[in-house]
């Protein structure tokens, strides 16, 4: 496949975003093309697999979206994406400003018929696996009719990409009882009661990593608080291990012998393995990245993205 990444995208820049397209182009056949300043993106010995696509702007990650939209149409975002749109490439990666790659690609590639609003989802790591979670920033403000969107673009992609035959979908909800919650919740249950898609009715937060579905919808504001909580207890719960495990030298002892299986855990938990999320919705596919993202998340994002382009998301 041909992977347009965006070089200029994330908090380290380019220099991760570079080694991070190294290891997928020393390690696969795909085409990853390289979007960025040409004085500022040099590899000193590229493979045969490896392109750089100039962009004279560059995107900061605080600028407003609508005015990068509007005042920088040679980003490497834009620039990125239309290499998409002109069927130059299979699939844009970016761990950029979220806003402007949202907005650009909507802009550039258009949605989906039958699609009122992009979604961007995330797989969420379950005792069974993953769930896709959405949305999780696109839609802050949704209406009962765009979480029905998103579950079919959700169950669409599952197939797709995760092999799943039946994805089961859940509306995230205070509570398991159908009438409970926001009004936009008690609205969306009805509608995916009766949407077609395989409703397994509402679960509960606590109840998110038991992977009770393959894919759980909810609006853009709460989803992304979900995603973000999950991230910094993530982060707190390797932190408290690792600063119990240094305290008494038994502990250590103990701690090396377990640390294949702590290792192994950490990594369930890591967004880095998934290495970014779909933006769903879109004609074309783009993957965003965490704006933390190292070289390791780098090469999985356009993995990722690969894996997509592969399996076209078809709503019929």
């Amino acid at each position: 496949m041909r992977i347009a990444l965006d070089a200029m995208g994330g908090d380290h820049a380019p220099d991760v975003v570079i080694e991070g397209a190294l290891q997928t182009a020393r390690t696969t056949e795909h085409q990853i093309i390289l979007v960025g300043p040409e004085d500022r993106v040099r590899v000193a010995t590229p493979p045969p697999n490896l392109s750089l696509r100039h962009a004279s702007e560059v995107v900061a990650m605080g600028e407003h979206p609508t005015a990068a939209l509007r005042e920088k149409k040679d980003s490497s975002i834009a620039v990125g994406i239309d290499l998409v749109q002109s069927g130059d490439a299979d699939a844009f990666v970016s761990a950029g400003n979220t806003g402007a790659v949202m907005a650009t690609a909507t802009l550039a590639l258009g949605r989906l018929p039958g699609v009122d609003r992009p979604a961007l989802a995330i797989p969420f790591p379950t005792d069974r696996g993953v769930s896709l979670l959405l949305d999780v920033g696109a839609n802050a403000d949704a209406k009962p009719a765009y979480l029905v969107q998103f579950a079919q673009m959700g169950v669409a992609y599952a197939r797709a990409v995760f092999g799943i035959p039946q994805p089961r979908v859940a509306l995230l909800n205070i509570g398991e009882e159908a009438g409970k919650g926001s009004q936009l919740a008690k609205e969306a249950f009805d509608l995916l009661s009766t949407s077609g898609v395989d409703f397994a009715g509402n679960v509960e937060g606590k109840d998110l990593a038991k992977g009770l579905a393959d894919v759980i919808v909810t609006d853009g504001f709460t989803g992304n608080v979900v995603i973000k909580v999950a991230e910094g207890v993530s982060e707190h719960f390797t932190s408290a291990i690792r600063e119990a495990v240094m305290s008494r030298w038994h502990y250590r002892l103990a701690g090396a012998i377990l640390s294949p299986a702590l290792r192994a855990m950490a990594r369930r938990m890591d967004y880095s393995e998934f290495g970014g999320a779909p933006l769903l919705g879109v004609r074309g596919v783009v993957i965003i990245a965490h704006g933390r993202s190292d070289a390791r998340a780098i090469s999985n994002a356009v993995l990722a993205a690969a894996r997509a382009a592969e399996h076209p998301l078809s709503l019929d």
